[in-house]
């Protein structure tokens, strides 16, 4: 069973000094809840940042993923990854959230703009329960190699194209 909910997203876009780029972006924060907000709308300007409302994305847990949405949360402050996608006007949208770190990084590998945010409380207990609920824990088996013989690809004076015994 997977299990759904709904968070709004807080993002910064800062001015930098730089020949290539004049401003970057990043989460700022996660709302338990999405707001009655419009993504797009100027929360605050403060010196060189300016705070976004990116708007609402959904947090889906799954089964098979247990185990990362437990190391996140043991492994001190836990974070969700919030990933963006730049637009043509110089804006970003909200292209996904996720508590887990390595579909975060699947994320940032895709291209996407991908920050880390605190998690708050309300989801970290909404996860932790669902991880109490539903984590099997997997024990990991080594495979042995087959031990029929050695390998002919391997013995002495094997070369690419040539079989072992092949004379030629």
């Amino acid at each position: 069973m997977n299990a759904v909910r709904e968070v709004g997203v807080v993002v910064r876009r800062a001015k930098v000094v730089s020949p290539w780029i004049d401003h970057v972006w990043s989460p700022e924060a996660v709302l338990a809840e999405a707001p009655a907000t419009l993504p797009g709308a100027l929360l605050s300007r403060e010196n060189e940042a300016e705070l976004f409302y990116a708007g609402a994305a959904t947090i889906e847990l799954y089964k098979s993923e247990t185990g990362n949405y437990r190391d996140n949360l043991i492994d001190g402050e836990p974070f969700l990854w919030v990933a963006l996608r730049e637009t043509p006007e110089g804006g970003v949208e909200l292209a996904a959230v996720t508590p887990d770190p390595t579909e975060g990084e699947s994320l940032f590998e895709s291209g996407l703009l991908v920050g880390k945010a605190a998690m708050p409380a309300e989801i970290a207990s909404w996860i932790a329960a669902y991880v109490d609920e539903f984590h099997v824990e997997r024990v990991f088996l080594k495979r042995e190699r087959d031990k029929s013989g050695p390998d002919p690809r391997k013995a002495p004076g094997a070369r690419k194209g040539r079989k072992p015994g092949d004379g030629s």
